[in-house]
C-alpha cells in the first residue's frame, strides 16, 4: 500500500527544521548504504553525530506517531531514528530495495523493515526532478509531495529518486517495524479502520459499527506480533 499522509509536519515546523538543518553538516549518503550503492547513489546525509541530529530525528519521529493516519496503516512496533537527506546538482538515487533487517545505530537493535517512510521538507516548486518513484504490483508511482506531507510505502517496493535537476530536494526518511508483518494483511485492516471511522462519524456508535470494530481488533489480535 502506497498512501500519501498529509500535513505530518505544520509549515512552521518545517520552517524551523529546515533551518537547523541549513546550519549544519552533511557527509555523503553512501555513508549509510552498502557497497551495491556506490555506484548509482549520489546525495548527502545529515551526520547522525551531529548535535542536531538527535532532537530533529526526534521531532520528525514524534510528528509521526502522533498522526492518526500514520499510526492507522502502519501499526508502527519498532521505529529507527528517521535520518535527513539532501539532492542537488544532478543529485539521485538509483533502483533500490531497502535491506530487510537494518540496525538502530544508537540502541543497536535490530529492526525488521517493513514500511518505508519519507517526509518531504521543502515544496515541490522548489526544485525539478527529484521526484520518488515506486514500483509494486500495481504499477509505477511518481511522487512529489507539499512540505511536512509524507509517503508511506512496503520496504520491499523497488523505488529510486529520480535525478534533482534544479533547486535542493530535502527530506527525512526512516523505515518502522509494524506489529502486521503482511503488506496486504496491513492494508485490509487500514481500510477497514477507515470504514469504521467513516461509520461512526456518519451513524455513530451503531450495533453494527460496534460488530466492525469487534472483526478489527479480532483480525489485529490474530495477525500482530507483539
Amino acid at each position: 500500500m502506497l498512501l500519501h499522509i498529509p500535513q505530518v509536519l505544520s509549515k512552521a515546523d518545517v520552517e524551523q527544521i529546515r533551518h537547523a538543518l541549513d546550519t549544519e553538516g552533511w557527509v555523503d549518503g553512501l555513508v549509510s548504504s552498502g557497497p551495491q550503492a556506490s555506484g548509482f547513489k549520489r546525495n548527502v546525509q545529515l551526520d547522525t553525530q551531529s548535535p542536531a541530529f538527535g532532537p530533529l530525528s526526534q521531532r520528525i519521529a514524534q510528528a509521526l506517531k502522533k498522526h492518526p493516519l500514520f499510526v492507522s496503516a502502519v501499526l508502527p512496533k519498532t521505529m529507527l531514528p528517521p535520518m535527513f537527506n539532501r539532492y542537488e546538482g544532478g543529485g539521485h538515487y538509483g533502483n533500490h530495495i531497502d535491506n530487510a533487517i537494518q540496525t538502530d545505530r544508537f540502541s543497536g537493535q535490530q529492526v525488521r523493515t517493513d514500511v518505508s517512510t519519507t517526509v518531504f521538507l521543502n515544496d515541490p516548486d522548489a526544485y525539478e526532478g527529484g521526484e520518488l518513484v515506486v514500483e509494486d504490483s500495481y504499477g509505477t508511482h511518481e511522487v512529489k509531495l507539499d512540505a511536512g506531507d509524507a509517503i508511506v510505502y512496503p520496504s520491499t517496493s523497488l523505488h529510486r529518486v529520480e535525478p534533482v535537476t534544479r533547486g535542493v530536494r530535502v527530506a527525512s526518511f526512516l523505515w518502522t517495524q509494524s506489529l502486521v508483518r503482511d503488506a496486504w494483511r496491513r492494508s485490509m485492516l487500514h481500510e477497514l479502520d477507515m470504514t469504521i471511522l467513516k461509520l461512526r462519524h456518519l451513524h455513530g456508535d451503531t450495533a453494527e459499527v460496534v460488530a466492525l470494530t469487534g472483526h478489527y481488533h479480532k483480525l489485529l489480535q490474530q495477525w500482530a506480533e507483539v
